[in-house]
């Protein structure tokens, strides 16, 4: 380090540069041992299910939580975790990446789901019956859900707790932690995959993902053009030496807030669409198995009262039985 820098007295990480997103490493002890702790359990439960012959669990249920988890660790411990109270467009991919990325891709694993599907029946019926209690439903509700993602980044730019955040370690923890919990609160009755409080139409999902766009898009404008230089006097105790001004740093972070925000809805909108798809085909079935019941039933008492079996009708084209149609379709 040259004179410059130790009259500068930063004490900081060297420049920053892309390669020290994969070569610079720190630790972060509390998320390492949950990351560790959650794995363990899910691939404990996922092989409980499969003993009990319960339904097979998906693979690609286990690939999105481990996934996750991963990210998390990659998120705080590797060259972004270095750098995270450093740069301000550093915190910027971070704060994304644990408040949209990481809890999507938990909440695509099913945990509440591989947790009841591996619980005893004692344990299972207590599950079910917090998720049904009042507050589960008021924390599940599409507004309060909705707050819980959308209000966290302006709280964190606009009071006190970004500078905690940045200039004390205890508060760097719980912004790590504490981003993950909001996202999970909000995809977890979003993707309604898991046993949920509070059901709501999927369609709701797609407008409350509109206003997702408008408010990180809101707030990246803000961040760029509002002319306030977030937790200045951090950034100027800290005396980095190199890299963007303090300003330009700033007006990359507030672009890679917007941009990746809305990246991220991609995704997110992807595996909403999915779940509407199997969710509908489902409903499908359920609805042909009932149909198809009901007329075996009533087949088996013709059969039994001796009357001629009727025809199974609601499988016909609804032309074919039309009086003003059928005689051109030979019906």
């Amino acid at each position: 380090m040259d004179g410059s820098v130790q009259a500068l007295g930063y004490s900081g990480p060297p420049a920053w540069q892309w390669s020290d997103l994969a070569t610079s490493w720190t630790a972060e002890p509390l998320v390492l041992g949950l990351s560790v702790l959650l794995g363990a359990w899910y691939l404990l439960a996922v092989r409980a299910v499969h003993r009990t012959g319960g339904e097979r669990w998906q693979p690609t249920r286990t690939a999105a939580f481990l996934g996750g988890l991963l990210l998390w660790i990659w998120a705080t411990c590797s060259g972004l975790g270095v750098y995270d109270r450093v740069l301000f467009t550093d915190r910027a991919v971070q704060v994304v990446l644990l408040l949209m990325v990481v809890p999507l891709l938990l909440a695509l694993g099913a945990p509440v789901s591989l947790l009841v599907g591996s619980a005893s029946e004692r344990r299972r019926e207590r599950i079910l019956r917090a998720l049904r209690s009042k507050p589960s439903k008021v924390l599940m509700f599409p507004a309060v859900s909705t707050a819980l993602l959308m209000a966290p980044p302006w709280l964190l730019y606009f009071t006190p707790w970004y500078d905690w955040s940045v200039s004390s370690g205890a508060g760097n923890l719980v912004l790590h932690l504490v981003l993950v919990l909001l996202g999970l609160a909000y995809f977890w009755p979003r993707l309604q995959i898991d046993p949920v409080g509070h059901e709501y139409p999927h369609l709701v999902g797609l407008f409350i993902t509109f206003a997702e766009v408008i408010f990180d898009a809101g707030l990246g404008i803000v961040l760029i053009y509002g002319g306030h230089l977030v937790a200045e006097h951090h950034y100027v105790a800290l005396g980095r030496p190199w890299g963007p001004s303090l300003a330009q740093d700033q007006t990359w972070g507030g672009n890679a807030f917007w941009v990746l925000g809305d990246l991220v809805g991609l995704p997110f909108l992807a595996a909403l669409v999915r779940r509407m798809v199997v969710q509908g085909r489902e409903e499908i079935k359920a609805v042909d198995a009932e149909l198809d019941a009901r007329f075996e039933e009533a087949a088996a008492q013709a059969r039994a009262e001796g009357r001629e079996e009727e025809e199974e009708t609601g499988m016909r084209p609804w032309w074919l039985d039309d009086p003003n149609l059928k005689h051109r379709y030979g019906g």
